[in-house]
């Protein structure tokens, strides 16, 4: 699965992208609100190493993590 931290301009905020293996967008969420879109694709219990993260991540860059 891959992280991308998207940077939000003027009164867009800023978001996060989940993708698979092969870059289908699994989910798209604001970062200081992931809990839905986390609960939504199954990965609710999984939500603090995620959003662990995203808090580190610079923004633009993409990351492979593994669940």
């Amino acid at each position: 699965m891959y992280v991308i931290k998207v940077k939000g301009v003027a009164k867009i905020p800023d978001y996060v992208q989940l993708r698979d293996d092969a870059f289908t967008l699994l989910a798209y969420f604001r970062v200081d609100r992931p809990d839905k879109s986390l609960d939504k694709i199954g990965l609710g219990d999984k939500a603090d190493y995620i959003m662990d993260i995203v808090r580190e991540l610079p923004f633009g860059q993409i990351k492979k993590i593994e669940l």
